[in-house]
């Protein structure tokens, strides 16, 4: 099948330190099942309203990790709290503290990114540098969260090799914050990403195929 072919050329390029999340956004509960039998754990979604009803029918694969990766709107907090367990696109301080808020309600512990901004870029959002290292402190103090990495996002128009440029700061910002993970690359440029010390590439449409 192709997508287990996919599959294992992009895996076999990534070093151990190096993470693979499957974005099934678009794509079938059968695809996710595929790749859940050939080792794939996590998954990432970023439309609720589509992933939800996916994390319910797969409830029987016990050990997928699901990741979310989408804007998030305050009022969607509790049930992406309740349903994933790491959340990559925490774009401001408001934000994780609803989080904290929210997690402590329900007894759950996600794991964070920190969505940090390094360009300007209206499509995009997150902290910027300099009021992210202003809060820093705040911000790893907040309870029934961890803060694991960065994540951030290349404007669209940008060319390969200033993607490269970018990815390198997002994992020198997280190095001076003595954070492990950065989430950055996908089907377009992990390559650049993997060069530039991601440790998550959130890959879709090169692993599955053009969505539908």
């Amino acid at each position: 099948m192709l997508l287990i072919e996919r599959w294992n050329r992009l895996k076999v390029k990534l070093p151990n330190r190096v993470n693979l999340l499957a974005v099934s956004k678009g794509f079938p509960e059968q695809d996710i099942r595929v790749l859940a039998g050939i080792g794939q754990k996590d998954f990432g979604e970023s439309r609720l309203q589509e992933a939800l009803p996916k994390l319910s029918s797969l409830l029987d694969l016990e050990h997928l990790r699901w990741h979310f990766i989408g804007t998030i709107q305050s009022n969607k907090v509790r049930k992406i709290v309740q349903n994933f367990q790491i959340i990559h696109s925490v774009d401001s301080l408001l934000l994780a503290k609803r989080i904290s808020r929210i997690a402590g309600e329900e007894k759950k512990d996600p794991r964070i990114m920190i969505q940090v901004k390094l360009r300007e870029d209206p499509t995009k959002g997150g902290l910027e540098p300099s009021y992210l290292l202003e809060v820093w402190h705040e911000l790893r103090s907040l309870p029934n969260m961890k803060v694991i990495g960065l994540m951030t996002m290349a404007p669209r128009s940008s060319e390969l090799a200033e993607r490269r440029i970018l990815f390198k700061e997002c994992r020198e910002l997280a190095d001076q914050l003595g954070l492990l993970d950065c989430s950055m690359g996908m089907s377009s440029d992990w390559e650049v990403a993997l060069e530039s010390g991601a440790t998550w590439l959130r890959v879709g449409s090169s692993l599955f195929g053009k969505r539908l």
